[in-house]
């Protein structure tokens, strides 16, 4: 069974730091973008960042650039999301994804382009 698992959530006070990760398992997604997104209490899911399967190329919400940092280790068939400066906003349910691409340079930030989805972390900031 394809699965991805996200883990590091938790309460954290405001200023501080998390890192996510999200593993793979069932098979390697290796050669895949892969993206994170979250879901705010009472609003949509948003994007948050994605990386090339190369990881070579990343992309970023504008509001998150300089505070959060998407990387991967691809011999561990795992990516991570660095979270700092973390303030209220930022609580949400934190999705992996992995899209539907195979050697694709160009990251995607549509939820279209998203074939496996974790089930989420939930990362809560306290004021």
């Amino acid at each position: 069974q394809v699965q991805l698992g996200e883990s590091g959530g938790g309460l954290v006070q405001a200023g501080g730091s998390l890192r996510l990760s999200c593993a793979a398992s069932g098979r390697t997604f290796n050669n895949n973008g892969m993206g994170w997104f979250r879901q705010a209490p009472g609003k949509e899911r948003e994007f948050v960042a994605a990386i090339a399967w190369s990881g070579n190329s990343v992309y970023y919400a504008d509001s998150l650039k300089g505070r959060f940092t998407i990387s991967r280790d691809n011999a561990k068939n795992t990516v991570y999301l660095e979270m700092k400066s973390l303030n209220p906003e930022d609580t949400a349910v934190y999705y992996c994804a992995a899209d539907r691409y195979y050697y694709s340079e160009p990251v995607r930030r549509w939820e279209y382009e998203y074939d496996y989805w974790g089930r989420g972390t939930q990362v809560t900031v306290s004021s």
